[in-house]
């Protein structure tokens, strides 16, 4: 189903659970800033980290690959964090505009890029952490690792779960 025409997705929901377009888009919105608020506080978290580390005693001794995966690191963090929090403000501007439908599709979108990007965060951190701690091979399995595992997590399983699974419609 495709977030920007969910004409099946409304039958459906008419159908099984007798809700409007609106009621929908309500709930909708709801759950996404739910989701929206289990990640906020650690992408800020992460992203402060982050930016406090170039002051630290031993930054300097990242060598310059280090400090371009520290760099790209930060910038995914940022660019995470801009997005995570950007359906807030397009809320309040579109408040009581009565597009609701617009404001989900387009902090969905939001949400997903965001959820990437963080990832892609984390998974820079691990590199840098294991780079200063135990050096660049085992810096490089880690990230392969977290890599693996949000790939899998994030992507594999969900992207399964969504093509595995239809409902069924109703006699």
């Amino acid at each position: 189903m495709d977030v920007d025409h969910p004409e099946e997705d409304q039958r459906w929901n008419s159908r099984e659970r007798k809700e409007t377009e609106t009621e929908r888009l309500d709930r909708n919105w709801a759950s996404l800033l739910q989701e929206l608020r289990v990640v906020q506080t650690g992408v800020q978290l992460l992203t402060g980290f982050l930016l406090t580390l170039p002051f630290q005693q031993r930054f300097d001794k990242l060598d310059d690959a280090m400090q371009n995966v520290y760099l790209a690191t930060v910038s995914a963090a940022v660019l995470s964090t801009a997005l995570l929090i950007a359906p807030v403000g397009m809320h309040r501007i579109l408040f009581r505009r009565h597009r609701l439908a617009i404001l989900v599709s387009a902090a969905h979108r939001c949400a997903i890029t965001g959820l990437l990007l963080l990832g892609s965060a984390v998974i820079g951190m691990t590199v840098i952490i294991f780079d200063a701690v135990a050096g660049l091979r085992p810096a490089l399995v880690a990230g392969g690792a977290a890599l693996v595992l949000f790939a899998g997590f994030w992507l594999a399983l969900p992207l399964g779960m969504r093509l595995g699974s239809r409902p069924t419609p109703a006699p």
